[in-house]
Formats: structure tokens, sequence, C-alpha cells
């Protein structure tokens, strides 16, 4: 059985919906907000969270950046009833997986959540080998997953790594976001679409401090990592 953290305030909700997620054998533990979710966490596995975004004492959002402290690679979807497109890219700035507006039909969550989990489970190692890759003035350790440039280390998520190595290995090349799309997130739909914006996004920051390293967005097609040697 499948574990669930599942952290919603609205107690008649909650219980519906960990009825029905049991109902297709998954093993749901309940918090009633993002405190509760948080000590549990810290003593339990899980494979898996879904958190309300409004919730009292600790939201959301705040309690997604503190599970992912603890463990960055468990995969979570926030529940909300605004549909505020700024909390979408919250949701998408942090890393989640998927982002369901209330109402919805508990058989669509069903479905999602099977999806993420039958990735996460394909999940193969990262990188075949371990380097340490040159990009301009930046040592990229793929062992270690971090970027380095004199004395700052920035410590890279498994999704921004492999972004970053699909880059470096078709550098100064065009490329399609729908292959960008389906080599690291497995499809090119509009969530995964944003998400990669995001990334990307990031991704600039990260060689900023280099002239020489650009992702250059191309209309209509897609985008180049250029590096100039």
């Amino acid at each position: 059985m499948k574990k669930i953290l599942l952290a919603e305030d609205d107690s008649d909700f909650a219980n519906v919906l960990k009825q029905y997620l049991e109902l297709y054998d998954y093993d749901v533990t309940w918090a009633e907000n993002g405190q509760e979710a948080l000590a549990v966490f810290q003593t339990t596995t899980f494979d898996i969270c879904v958190f309300d975004v409004m919730m009292p004492i600790i939201d959301g959002f705040t309690l997604a950046e503190k599970i992912i402290k603890i463990n960055p690679e468990v995969p979570f979807i926030f529940l909300t009833a605004r549909k505020l497109k700024e909390d979408k890219i919250i949701g998408l700035k942090l890393g989640a997986d998927d982002y369901i507006v209330k109402p919805f039909e508990a058989e669509e969550l069903i479905l999602r959540l099977n999806n993420i989990l039958k990735r996460s489970q394909q999940k193969t190692p990262l990188f075949s080998e371990t380097n340490e890759l040159q990009i301009g003035s930046y040592l990229f350790d793929t062992k270690r997953l971090s970027l380095r440039k004199d004395n700052k280390n920035q410590q890279l998520t498994e999704k921004e790594a492999a972004l970053i190595h699909f880059f470096y290995t078709h550098k100064n090349q065009m490329l399609k976001r729908e292959q960008i799309l389906k080599s690291i997130w497995k499809n090119d739909d509009f969530f995964s679409g944003r998400s990669m914006d995001v990334y990307i996004s990031k991704i600039r920051k990260y060689f900023k401090d280099d002239s020489r390293i650009s992702i250059d967005s191309i209309r209509n097609i897609g985008l180049e990592f250029k590096i100039i040697d």
C-alpha cells in the first residue's frame, strides 16, 4: 500500500477524501494542520504528500518548503479553493508535482496520484556515470548534484541537475520545448511546461555570473543553451 500524508483542515472534506483513497488501497495519514503534518512527516516515511494550501498554523506552501528540506525527493500535490495564477506559480516554484483546484472529482485525484507514483517508480539513476563537467567557469558535479564557482556552491535538485546536464549535452543547439519536456518531464502538458519555465528561470540565475553562458528563448520554437568558449 502506498502511504499518503494528507494535510487538510476541513475535517468533513478530509474524512470523505481519506475514505475514498483507502478504497483504492492507499494508506492515508490525515493531519488537520501544517504543524501536525510536519511532526508526522519527521517520524514516518511517505510515498507522496497532498497538502491543502490554506491551513492554520502552517500553510501548505510553508509546509512544503519544510518538507523539501527533510526529503527533497518526496512528490507532493497542492489542493486549493483559490484559482489565483499567483498561487499556481508559487506551487510550481516549490517543485509541486501537481496542483488541483477545488472542487474536483476524487477520481481525478486518484489518477494524478497514480501517474506521479508510476513515474517515481520508473526512475532510473540520474546519471550512468559520475562526472565533473566544466561549464564555462562553473564545475558541475553529477555525483553530488552541485554547481560550483570559486568558493560558491549551489546544491541542485535532481530535476535541476537533469535539465543542466541535458542542456550541456545539447549545448549551442536549438532545442524544441517538446523535446526538453519529453526528455526531462516525460510529457509535454501545460503543467509540465509551466514547471519547466520556472526551472529555466532558476538555472539562468545559477549561471548569471558568467556572461559566456546563456539560455536564449527562440520565439515559437524553443531554447538554446549557449556557451562561448
